[in-house]
């Protein structure tokens, strides 16, 4: 059975995936056998290795032993090259001598679905941590330290692959051959430094190896692979020890369309699924999301080579096609970057050498007189990439033959040495691999991109990532002042508890007392029993008012005709009360029915939805959107990890597409943004206090004005564990 614990280091799986002698049980000289193909990838391994098989004295040019027992000295990492059944006798023996780590390349545990198989699961991660070995798998196809040549695996070539050809990406894979389909980029130049598949993850898994790759300093990138996490919190552990260090993690999520089966109460539950859940938490510790598989690798490449941009989001666009730079400029727009202006001595070295009818901009065409000379071409590069206007300065690459493509990848090569800006390429013909993309896609100063649209996206990530980072460290320095009273955690609490014991819904009147205790604004409401008495109560308030059914089991008072609004008078009062009183009779004839409730309106706004929503891997998250009673048909939200700063709040809000409403459209005056951030704030952090109550909650609408931000209605719903 899984236990919570914290991420492995560094020096925790440093016997695993970085080794200095190695022992392969099973070792083999049958081809094809999973023996001979480990012997054969560790060739080019810089440390010592081992053969453990009785039938040999030397296997593939390596002493070979019968037992780990006759090894002249322990192993720090044994590969398991055997059959299921001999895993955990071979375990043992690992422990028993010594080793530090192991890869278990046997399937037939957790993965068949049979409960005693899940069992020898279990009991090879109980062996394991009373050994103090770490272990990779079951079923995993292994790993490779490419720094050291320690192709701990089976994948055919891999030791050739790998040789020579270090760079500070890493990559790490829930699944082996989905990772090992990343690795393959070496074989056409590009530098790795690891792979680190996980299998099973019966003891180490995706979160330990990010932990592990957060600590080495050569690693700058790391790409991750996953379908899903045993543990949300470890995973976000390693993510932000990654973020912490400078290394971009480059993530790619696969399972992400299964619909949930819950049926949720609240509008909240019916928006935010696991994905949304994933989504919010790796925002929240700094990871880079795709969702294109083809990008995650140019991505990782390009954080890996660059430092932070110089000059935000600006960037320049040397082309030698006039189409190209046009193609390419719309692109980086479409990605909000900015594409200003020459600086003068950018322009005057241009002007010497471009024709009249070229075009001296950005982006610019620089024509095919400039390629007539590798000088010509390497002067004009040299302009673009000294240019203090931009941060990135890229490429486009039309023609792959040997005078083109072939030509002038070692001049951009050359540049890329001593630039001052970011330099990319993007590869715009269909000769993929045509001469030149194996000079620029092993160059470590330059990234070569094989699409503009993932050219200028990583772009755009790789400013928006330093941005938020520096954002980060200065609200950690300023500190992150709660703004609910320090009160209203204990009150809530009361509120809630008393409510759970009446059913799994609150009441409105008991959702807004809780909001009240957190300092968010309700409307001025009294509890009516029937319609003669909400009269009376509208006599005492300000009109226009609002009539509600008051009912803990009517969830969305909408939809069955329990709402009316905008009532001019008592008359009109006494009325709505009557209306909503039968139609819930009408409608819901088992619901207890505490009376109406006669509430004071909100001045005019726009209806923002606001929503807690409890993930079991993440725990509770915040929602806000635009849309009031639409919100579900418009979908229009956004979804973090509770609490939220300000900061943060905000930026929820502006990247709501219909953001315009609150900041003032078609000369409509803008509203109070101000107030409907603190209002999230606030409500974030009773979702973080009240994690443990809440299920689910909305408050729908809360109205924000020209003056402050009101709760006009509220849902609750309490968690089954209280």
């Amino acid at each position: 059975m899984y236990k919570e614990r914290a991420v492995y280091r560094g020096a925790d799986l440093q016997r695993l995936i970085d080794p200095r002698t190695i022992a392969v049980v099973g070792a083999s000289e049958t081809p094809g056998s999973f023996g001979q193909r480990t012997l054969e990838n560790l060739a080019g391994f810089g440390g010592r290795v081992f053969g453990v098989n009785p039938k040999y004295r030397e296997t593939l040019g390596h002493a070979c032993f019968p037992r780990l027992a006759d090894l002249p000295q322990a192993p720090d990492c044994v590969v398991m090259c055997v059959a299921h059944s001999l895993v955990e006798p071979t375990l043992e023996e690992a422990i028993a001598v010594g080793a530090g780590g192991a890869i278990v390349y046997a399937s037939g545990f957790a993965e068949t679905g049979r409960p005693e198989r899940a069992l020898a699961q279990d009991r090879l991660v109980e062996i394991a941590r009373a050994g103090a070995i770490r272990i990779a798998g079951p079923n995993c196809v292994g790993i490779a330290n490419v720094r050291s040549g320690a192709a701990m695996n089976f994948m055919n070539g891999c030791g050739e692959m790998i040789a020579g050809r270090e760079g500070k990406v890493a990559i790490v894979s829930q699944s082996g051959a989905l990772g090992y389909t990343m690795l393959q980029a070496m074989s056409r130049g590009v530098g790795i430094s690891h792979y680190l598949a996980a299998g099973n993850s019966a003891d180490v898994d995706v979160a330990d190896y990010v932990a592990a790759l957060a600590d080495d300093a050569h690693v700058r990138a790391i790409v991750c692979l996953f379908e899903g996490v045993k543990s949300g919190a470890r995973f976000l552990e390693a993510a932000r020890l990654a973020n912490a260090a400078g290394k971009a993690l480059i993530v790619y999520k696969a399972g992400n369309t299964a619909a949930s089966a819950k049926a949720a109460l609240s509008h909240t539950g019916t928006l935010v699924g696991s994905l949304a859940a994933y989504r919010a938490a790796l925002d929240d510790a700094g990871a880079i999301q795709l969702d294109d598989l083809e990008a995650v690798l140019e991505y990782a490449n390009f954080f890996a080579r660059n430092d932070a941009p110089r000059n935000g989001r600006r960037v320049g666009i040397m082309a030698t096609s006039g189409g190209a730079g046009v193609i390419n400029a719309d692109k980086a727009e479409q990605k909000g970057l900015e594409l200003p202006p020459l600086s003068e001595p950018t322009r005057a070295a241009l002007d010497d050498v471009v024709p009249d009818f070229g075009s001296i901009a950005n982006p610019a065409d620089l024509t095919a007189e400039v390629l007539k000379t590798s000088s010509t071409f390497a002067h004009c590069l040299n302009a673009f990439a000294s240019d203090p206007a931009f941060s990135a300065v890229v490429v486009p690459l039309v023609f792959a033959h040997d005078a083109a493509t072939g030509a002038r990848a070692p001049v951009i090569s050359e540049v890329a040495a001593r630039r001052q800006s970011a330099l990319a390429a993007v590869w715009m013909n269909e000769w993929l691999e045509g001469p030149g993309s194996g000079v620029l896609d092993a160059d470590p100063n330059v990234t070569l991109f094989r699409s503009a649209d993932r050219c200028f996206g990583a772009i755009r990530a790789w400013c928006d990532w330093h941005e938020r980072r520096a954002m980060r460290d200065d609200a950690a320095k300023a500190g992150a002042a709660r703004r609910a009273p320090a009160a209203a955690h204990a009150e809530a609490r009361e509120i809630l508890i008393a409510a759970g014991r009446g059913g799994a819904v609150s009441g409105e009147r008991d959702a807004k007392r809780v909001l009240a205790a957190y300092g968010m604004r309700v409307p001025r409401e009294a509890l009516a029993p029937d319609a003669h008495a909400a009269a009376l109560a509208a006599q005492t308030m300000r009109f226009p008012l609002a009539v509600k059914i008051a009912s803990p089991d009517i969830a969305h008072k909408t939809e069955i005709g329990g709402i009316r609004l905008n009532l001019a008078d008592a008359a009109a009062v006494r009325d709505a009360a009557q209306d909503v009183l039968a139609s819930a009779a009408r409608h819901c004839p088992q619901a207890r029915i505490e009376g109406v409730s006669v509430q004071e309106m909100a001045p005019p706004g726009a209806e923002l939805v606001l929503g807690i929503q409890q993930d079991s891997q993440f725990g509770p998250l915040i929602v806000v959107g635009l849309g009031g009673v639409l919100v579900e048909l418009l979908g229009d939200v956004a979804t973090a990890l509770a609490p939220v700063t300000p900061q943060k709040a905000a930026a929820m809000l502006a990247s709501l597409k219909s953001y315009r409403l609150l900041t003032g459209y078609r000369g409509q005056p803008p509203l109070d943004v101000e107030s409907a951030i603190d209002a999230i704030c606030r409500f974030s952090e009773l979702a973080a206090d009240l994690g443990d109550l809440l299920a689910e909650a909305d408050v729908n609408p809360l109205i924000v004005g020209r003056d402050g931000a009101e709760a006009a209605d509220a849902l609750f719903v309490l968690s089954s564990k209280e």
